[in-house]
């Protein structure tokens, strides 16, 4: 596993070394971010970053909030450092003055920007005023930027109109969401998983370990990830009747909810809560499957990087991205209906057929490789190139 993940790296430091012979394509670059959490969107900011890197542009990584919990490569421009608890529009105004302050002396060519855009005044006033004569590129990464189009009509399409691009991190975000709204200069670019994410391989806790489990793991929003439903359907397949664990990894604020949710459940004791865990590696490796039962997602990484290591995945059908990813019945299992009987049986066939689990397995990691880093990269690296020459094409 590492030494694949490492002729990734160096694929993408030759793109370094070629580049740095001509430095007319040396750009300086920014991207845009709320904070460096620990979520699959942030994740996919960090991966840029470091993409970028690698194909010899200059990057700078400025967020909002100064949250930043993981490794990224380039320069950080922190503007959470001028929040204080008194905040308000004058603030928020300076804070905005100091980035687009920071733009003009950083000379800035292409910033690619991956916030949410819920606001139309405020996103009239990056446009307007921060972003002004700066080339800028819009990530949408949630399926329910529909929303957003349909609460503030064709003010906030016209703003996405004036970007040199804009990209769908899923066909469904780019298709059904900014071309069916008049967006033309639309792009598909899926999230990549990180090699780096897995290097250092963490252990199987102890209360894992000789135990079969199924695995979710990512931020715990119950309004977003519905683990609830998980909870559920794993109570009707009975597996933890067979001694089969159903694991949730990480942190939120429905975390406790969840916990005495389950505390009431004849089941209780086959159900672990795990912390947000920095190298979870072996904890996914050793999962039966990692299943996802979402209300809505972009491109959930979580597939990706579980199918990548070889483990196979449940997941609900749900609008945006499961269905670009899972081969059904080749690496896991793709449930149309949102069922909790229909996703225990998925569950249980999972568990119970040993051929059927054996051969998602053994296509797993061949299915996602067109989201490793070199393929990811060379879109990025086209598009970039495009654009910084003034040629754009809506086929990258």
């Amino acid at each position: 596993m590492d030494r694949t993940f490492s002729v990734y790296w160096l694929k993408l430091y030759f793109y370094t070394f070629i580049n740095e012979m001509n430095t007319d394509k040396v750009k300086k670059i920014g991207l845009v971010t709320v904070s460096l959490g620990k979520g699959g969107a942030e994740r996919s900011v960090v991966i840029l970053s470091k993409i970028l890197h690698n194909l010899a542009h200059q990057v700078f990584v400025i967020t909002l909030n100064s949250k930043i919990e993981q490794e990224f490569s380039g320069e950080l421009f922190d503007l959470g450092q001028f929040k204080d608890e008194k905040d308000n529009f004058i603030k928020r105004f300076y804070r905005l003055r100091k980035l687009r302050q920071f733009l003009l002396e950083k000379k800035i060519d292409l910033i690619i920007d991956h916030r949410p855009k819920n606001q139309l005044r405020r996103e009239q006033l990056y446009k307007a005023y921060v972003y002004k004569n700066i080339k800028t590129i819009d990530v949408v990464h949630s399926a329910l930027q529909a929303h957003y189009f349909e609460k503030f009509g064709t003010k906030m399409l016209q703003l996405y109109k004036k970007n040199v691009a804009t990209i769908g991190v899923s066909k469904y975000i780019e298709e059904n969401i900014l071309q069916e709204n008049g967006i033309k200069n639309t792009h598909y670019i899926p999230n990549c998983y990180d090699p780096s994410f897995f290097e250092e391989c963490s252990e199987i806790p102890h209360q894992l370990k000789n135990k079969t489990y199924f695995l979710s793991y990512g931020r715990i929003d119950e309004k977003v990830k519905n683990l609830s439903f998980l909870i559920e359907a794993y109570g009707k397949s009975k597996l933890w009747k067979k001694n089969v664990f159903l694991v949730i990894m990480g942190d939120g604020n429905d975390k406790d909810m969840l916990i005495k949710k389950v505390a009431t459940t004849e089941f209780s004791d086959y159900v672990e809560f795990l912390p947000h865990i920095s190298s979870p590696s072996a904890i996914i490796q050793n999962a039966r499957a990692i299943c996802l039962t979402s209300n809505y997602e972009g491109f959930p990484m979580v597939l990706v990087e579980s199918l990548s290591l070889g483990t196979p995945v449940i997941s609900l059908d749900i609008t945006s991205g499961p269905s670009e990813i899972i081969q059904p019945n080749i690496n896991g299992i793709l449930i149309k209906k949102r069922d909790t009987n229909d996703f225990a049986s998925a569950m249980r066939k999972m568990f119970l057929e040993e051929d059927f689990y054996q051969n998602c397995m053994s296509n797993a990691p061949k299915s996602v490789e067109k989201f490793n880093l070199e393929a990811i990269s060379e879109k990025w690296k086209k598009l970039i190139e495009n654009i910084l020459n003034r040629k754009l094409h809506n086929e990258i």
